[in-house]
């Protein structure tokens, strides 16, 4: 994870690790984030989608241990609810226009202050939510605007892990990251992805 605010890379760091630690609710754009932004689209509808195995786990070691994980994205499709569904999000909003308005939403629904949340988008239309959130992350190959502006920037294109990288990122801050490896090798956990 690369610290994009730097007055120096050591207080940057800090600063965002400080940030992760506080998080309890990461919002996720889907383009470009939790897909690598490829479109493909037949005369009838969007025919596919592809998503990356290792953000899947990811998520499914979040949700376990205590992170709400939201899908916020503008557009819509059935796609995306059948993969949020197979991971276990329940909190899924397509065609959201105003990105910020619905993190503060979800924010007051869990009772949380916005620096408890982390968004992570890739485009123009996620700077609102990015602005507002506690912890704002992008993928690799974000807009040079969003990169500017987010608390760190992973090292990995949306659709290649960036999702992952953000999710260990939080969950080594607050000290989970050994006790999930550990249930993987005690326990053979075997989510699915």
């Amino acid at each position: 994870m690369k610290n994009v605010h730097a007055e120096g890379q050591l207080h940057s760091l800090t600063a965002s690790i400080l940030r992760a630690q506080k998080v309890r609710l990461l919002a996720l754009d889907v383009d470009g984030v939790l897909t690598d932004g490829g479109l493909y689209i037949s005369d009838e509808r969007e025919a596919c989608k592809r998503f990356n195995v290792q953000d899947g786990l990811a998520i499914s070691c979040a949700l376990r241990n205590g992170l709400v994980i939201a899908i916020l994205t503008g557009r819509q499709s059935g796609i995306v609810l059948r993969r949020a569904e197979e991971l276990g999000i329940s909190e899924v909003y397509q065609g959201v226009k105003d990105k910020r308005k619905m993190l503060e939403n979800l924010a007051a629904k869990h009772g949380l202050d916005l620096n408890e949340t982390a968004y992570m988008g890739d485009d123009l239309n996620d700077l609102s939510a990015l602005a507002a959130a506690g912890l704002a992350c992008a993928p690799a190959n974000a807009a040079a605007e969003v990169r500017e502006r987010a608390h760190c920037v992973a090292g990995h294109k949306g659709g290649e892990g960036a999702v992952r990288e953000v999710i260990e990122t939080i969950l080594k801050a607050q000290g989970l990251w050994p006790k999930i490896v550990a249930s993987y090798i005690n326990e053979g956990q075997g989510d699915s992805q």
